[in-house]
């Protein structure tokens, strides 16, 4: 936070996703967005049962936190993620996130990530509602509100999220709990400012950062604009 004539800055936190990263150079990757100020790397773990995919796993998230200092996010898009939080939390991620549309018994499943060690997130898909997460909230960390339909990296930002991340935000101040947002996909330079001013704690992004030449560059440039003066 900082301050300007007297007008308070908050600066929404820059979580790239290592999705859109080269694979084959994954250490230098998150070694250059850490030098642009990110403030957590993002894991999309994909099952291609719950979406189409097939990305990675433990033994990344293994490796990532043998040579990462910054938080690992584990983004679970798997069927049955209760069988897996632990591993998870356990091979280092310090968040795990789990979607509502695949977890049933959504409040134990939390739970068992906090006991854990990890932070406990809640995501969900751009068509699903919100009132899904009414009972949940008072027990998730944070909730990662989906700007695209989850499975692949590069698409397009929906615009009806900014509306439904204006009433995430209201609904967790109305319910007073300390419930932090996250909004992954379709996030870019042209939009992250938007995206920060209606709500957003932190912002997910992939090919904005590692299409870029300069992926530090990149993560300094969306700090730049996730900026809310209030």
């Amino acid at each position: 936070m900082s301050e300007r004539s007297g007008i308070k800055s908050v600066m929404a936190e820059i979580a790239p996703s290592i999705l859109a990263a080269d694979f084959a150079r994954l250490g230098e990757a998150v070694e250059a967005v850490e030098r642009g100020g990110a403030a957590i790397i993002h894991v999309d773990v994909m099952d291609g049962h719950f979406v189409p995919n097939i990305t990675m796993g433990l033994p990344i998230v293994r490796s990532l936190a043998r040579v990462t200092r910054l938080p690992l996010d584990a983004h679970l898009m798997i069927a049955e993620p209760a069988r897996y939080v632990a591993q998870f939390a356990e091979a280092g991620a310090r968040m795990v996130s789990v979607h509502v549309e695949a977890e049933t018994h959504l409040h134990r499943t939390l739970m068992e990530i906090k006991r854990h060690g990890a932070l406990a997130g809640v995501a969900i898909n751009p068509a699903t509602p919100l009132v899904l997460l009414e009972e949940a909230l008072p027990y998730a960390d944070y909730v990662v509100l989906m700007a695209v339909n989850p499975g692949f990296s590069g698409q397009a930002f929906i615009p009806t999220t900014i509306d439904k991340l204006r009433r995430l935000r209201r609904m967790i101040v109305e319910r007073r709990v300390a419930t932090r947002i996250e909004v992954d996909g379709g996030i870019e330079l042209e939009n992250a400012a938007e995206v920060a001013a209606a709500g957003a704690d932190i912002i997910v992004a992939a090919t904005a950062v590692f299409d870029s030449a300069d992926p530090a560059e990149a993560v300094r440039k969306l700090r730049e604009a996730a900026v809310q003066w209030v």
